[in-house]
């Protein structure tokens, strides 16, 4: 598996990780997500995303760091809080460390930014950014981060203003048609020095995937061709985190390669890029 380079620590961490969606997003599925966890783990990803509303993600995670204190060092832990508010924010950030069964995380992320009021009350007197901050200061969180899949004018200005150490947003084909967040957002975080986890890889991929037989792992190099620190891609069986992890010993596609994807989605891309708002 290759890695890079990512956070202040400068901790090895893997080019693709597993994301918090599949199987990690449900309730009472023990057995199937230790499933996928543990293949992750066997095929060398240690990026681990969940988040607070992410249903029993953490505590999935939680079961195997518990018993495993020297695997979780090895581990790029991540979670986020969608909390508006100081207050609740450091609420989550203690829920999601029991649950998580760590003492620490390695990434934390304000989650899912998406509108003016949401700057405004995060960046305010008594807003989340307070707690993020204090818990990166407190080494509770070793760097902060900033999420957001809904306007790229938004997760941008976020970029701009905020101490972040990371971002993550979309980055799949339709994006590329689209703009903004490849664009926009990928350029002033690139000048800050901020490093770029790609989520939505797969994008709505059932629209167009099954007619032009582009596959998962095609959609995954492409991201990685993309100017990014790593991709996250939920995985739902241990068959495809294999796949993830597959495409991820592959090269990069040819930029001419590149341009016939995006070629392909065009037609599709507002129907692809389902979890923006208004296009």
């Amino acid at each position: 598996m290759k890695t890079i380079q990512l956070g202040r620590q400068n901790k090895q961490v893997s080019i693709v990780g597993l994301g918090g969606e599949g199987i990690l997003r449900t309730y009472d599925k023990q057995n199937e997500a230790q499933l996928v966890i543990r293949e992750a783990l066997q095929q060398n990803i240690s990026y681990c995303d969940c988040a607070r509303v992410y249903s029993d993600s953490e505590l999935y995670y939680g079961t195997i760091w518990k018993n495993n204190p020297e695997l979780r060092k090895t581990i790029f832990q991540t979670s986020k809080s969608a909390s508006r508010d100081r207050d609740g924010a450091l609420a989550d950030l203690a829920a999601s460390l029991q649950r998580l069964q760590t003492d620490y995380l390695d990434l934390w992320q304000i989650h899912d930014v998406r509108t003016e009021e949401d700057l405004t009350a995060i960046s305010g007197r008594g807003g989340a950014l307070e707690a993020f901050i204090a818990a990166r200061e407190s080494g509770q969180v070793k760097n902060i981060g900033v999420t957001g899949h809904h306007d790229p004018h938004i997760l941008t200005r976020a970029v701009e203003q905020w101490p972040v150490d990371t971002v993550l947003m979309p980055v799949n084909p339709a994006e590329q048609v689209i703009g903004g967040f490849l664009t926009h957002t990928m350029e002033i975080a690139r000048d800050k020095g901020v490093a770029v986890i790609a989520m939505k890889v797969l994008g709505a991929g059932q629209y167009v995937v099954p007619k032009l037989g582009i596959t998962a792992e095609l959609l995954i190099r492409y991201a990685l061709s993309c100017d990014i620190s790593l991709a996250i891609v939920g995985c739902s069986t241990p068959a495809e985190v294999r796949e993830l992890a597959t495409a991820a010993t592959l090269p990069p596609l040819p930029e001419v390669e590149k341009e016939q994807i995006t070629e392909l989605f065009t037609p599709h891309a507002r129907q692809n890029a389902f979890y923006r708002g208004v296009l």
